[in-house]
């Protein structure tokens, strides 16, 4: 086997392969430089999403004239000096691998001058000096990239779309700009501008020139400090969310950062008071020592090693924790209006459905309908135990007979189930009407009939039958009734919309809009229709006809917010996504006590599904022990008695 050494070229490419993976790696590694020039303004000019042409202007320090060309040399850098320099890494950039890379499979031009001097201009083609000459450019520098891989063109095969690597180079843009709020940002592509930050060094102000003035307005400030670490920055409140843990900026001395535990532990600092499923918008800055520090440990440098790092979690963990723990948030009344209404809209309906049991005015479609509407609107909330006895309640006649006549609403409804004469009576005809439905098909063994005992930790039903005992996860069955549910309506009914008398606005950063618009077409395939409003905002003046009454603005942004976290989604895909997504949201969960009457009609309403044995995750939803079963633990199965 023949060893021979690279060339310089070849080697520079290969070196491009690890640094430069597609667009945002240019602008990165070209903003970060600037970055660790001093500069205080950084303006970013790209076409066709960066594949045509990347520009970054700023107004740092500059490269004197005679060192330019050595800029272009592997592992030139003006960071680091000493071995000792390595330990103690404060700037972006050190490894000197950036220009050559970048110059390797472009077209790059170079303007740059100090202050008080002649300016220097190269352009180089595929790392090969063509020009060479002085110019008389301003303070700072000015790179020009083009025609990127146009050499390697096997790399271009494994870009995305316009709009998705445009999105990218504005993430990168968004990390850097509230990594520096002491710099000015400016990205522009296409002539469109896209972000623009102010640098006065207030996080705050640049948080709401990326997200929003409204999340900047329900962001707190975290501060927390050891001997090690300092901890600092912005979480949002409870109430402003999102599906993923991207929207959590990491940033360690200046550096922009992935870290999974760090990341885990904003999440933890919140406690319960978080969705399940639902991450923060936080800028977590943390400042320490060098030497605990290891940067050099990734070619992107955005994995690092951190000594002591759980220490550095638990301290993130507890500055979040402190600055959410006493936020106590009255809901504004305006903001509840439709949820009020709908509410009382509900009272209403079980009144009048009470007034029915009470005269014997119900026929038992009237009580069937009642089961399949108290499915759809009661089960997906949090009942009470007053309301749960507006439906059954069997033993506390005579104590609520002695009550004040100046009862609440809840209070009074209580009262008056009561009169309703006999609980066995009302769970009879429940019974008759579960064993009136129609059964399973020919060749597919029936769900078997199941006999309601109770509720266990208000998270299991038990029933048996003559074949045992059996566990049922009410969380999970009513998971797969409702997926089922959705998964059906999103495909007949996607398309026929609702008008809204009030169209809702939805805001987001420059580079989930930009998703958004790129995937506009699956969106109005699934019935939802977004108009542009402004730079990053969508207007929506109708819905699907399956959005649940008060409910519509947070149905379309879970919507949303799922398609831009998976991406890349087939519309079938992204129906069935949104189906298992909205049926997992909107099912009961554990600690949820259900009255005997809900539970079986839960149970009722799972029997009428195509696979009642799994939710959609594909967790069981029922378990099953047999009377033998039940006879081997008890020993009972070998006693001859």
């Amino acid at each position: 086997m023949r060893i021979s050494i690279l060339s310089p070229t070849l080697a520079n490419q290969i070196a491009a392969g690890e640094v430069i993976e597609r667009p945002a790696s240019v602008v990165k590694e070209l903003v970060e430089n600037a970055i660790d020039a001093k500069s205080t303004h950084i303006t970013v000019i790209v076409e066709e999403a960066g594949l045509n042409k990347i520009e970054v202007r700023d107004n740092g320090e500059g490269i004197p004239s005679a060192e330019v060309a050595r800029a272009f040399e592997r592992h030139a850098t003006s960071k680091i000096h000493s071995d000792e320099d390595l330990f103690r890494i404060r700037s972006l950039g050190f490894r000197g691998e950036a220009l050559p890379s970048i110059a390797s499979v472009s077209h790059m031009t170079i303007e740059t001058a100090v202050e008080g001097s002649n300016g220097k201009k190269m352009v180089l083609i595929g790392g090969e000096v063509v020009e060479d000459i002085s110019s008389s450019s301003r303070k700072g520098t000015r790179v020009v990239v083009e025609n990127i891989f146009f050499n390697t063109p096997a790399r271009l095969k494994y870009l995305k779309t316009l709009q998705t690597e445009l999105a990218h180079i504005t993430d990168i843009v968004n990390r850097l700009a509230l990594a520096h709020p002491t710099i000015s940002f400016h990205l522009i592509h296409d002539g469109n501008h896209l972000i623009k930050t102010p640098g006065n060094g207030e996080t705050r102000q640049a948080i709401a020139g990326i997200y929003g003035v409204d999340a900047g307005k329900k962001m707190r400030t975290i501060q927390n400090t050891n001997l090690n670490f300092s901890v600092a920055g912005f979480v949002s409140l409870p109430e402003l969310t999102r599906a993923s843990k991207r929207y959590i900026t990491l940033i360690v001395n200046g550096r922009y950062i992935n870290n999974f535990l760090l990341r885990n532990a904003v999440v933890k600092g919140y406690g319960s008071k978080l969705m399940v499923g639902r991450y923060p918008v936080a800028v977590v800055k943390i400042d320490m020592d060098p030497l605990l520090l290891d940067v050099n440990v990734h070619p992107t440098k955005q994995e690092i090693r951190i000594s002591d790092e759980k220490e550095l979690a638990r301290l993130v963990e507890e500055a979040v924790s402190k600055a959410i723990s006493p936020t106590r948030r009255i809901p504004n009344a305006l903001e509840n209006i439709t949820s009020g209404q709908s509410q009382h809209n509900k009272n209403t309906y079980h009144q009048e459905n009470i007034r029915f049991i009470e005269n014997n005015e119900l026929t038992d479609q009237n009580k069937l309908n009642y089961f399949k509407e108290n499915r759809k609107d009661e089960l997906d909330t949090t009942v009470d135990e007053s309301k749960a006895s507006i439906l059954v309640n069997k033993n506390n006649e005579e104590d609520h007979q002695k009550q004040d006549t100046s009862l609440s609403e809840q209070g009074e409804l209580t009262k008056r189930s009561e009169k309703i004469h006999d609980n066995e009576n009302t769970l009879a005809i429940v019974d008759r009407l579960m064993e009136n439905k129609a059964k399973k098909t020919d060749g597919e063994k029936p769900f078997p009939r199941l006999d309601y005992i109770g509720q266990m930790h208000g998270t299991y039903l038990i029933a048996q039958n003559e074949e045992g005992l059996f566990f049922i996860d009410q969380h999970a069955a009513q998971e797969r009734i409702k997926y089922e549910y959705y998964r059906s309506t999103i495909a007949e009914e996607g398309t026929v919309l609702q008008e809204l008398l009030t169209p809702i606005v939805l805001d987001y950063p420059v580079n989930d809009a930009l998703v958004i618009k790129e995937y506009k077409v699956t969106l109005e395939e699934a019935g939802i229709f977004l108009e542009d409003f402004g730079q990053n905002s969508f207007l929506m003046r109708a819905h699907p006809s399956w959005f649940k009454h008060g409910q519509e603005e947070d149905t379309v942004k879970e919507m949303i917010d799922f398609l831009l976290e998976k991406q890349e989604l087939s519309l079938a895909k992204f129906k069935e996504a949104t189906a298992i997504m909205m049926s997992c949201k909107r099912s009961i969960k554990a600690n949820h006590y259900l009255s005997d009457l809900e539970a079986r009609a839960l149970l009722e309403e799972l029997k009428q599904t195509k696979n009642p044995y799994n939710c959609p995750h594909g967790r069981p939803v029922i378990v099953h022990f047999s009377t033998i079963d039940m006879e081997k633990m008890f020993k009972r199965i070998q006693d001859p008695h």
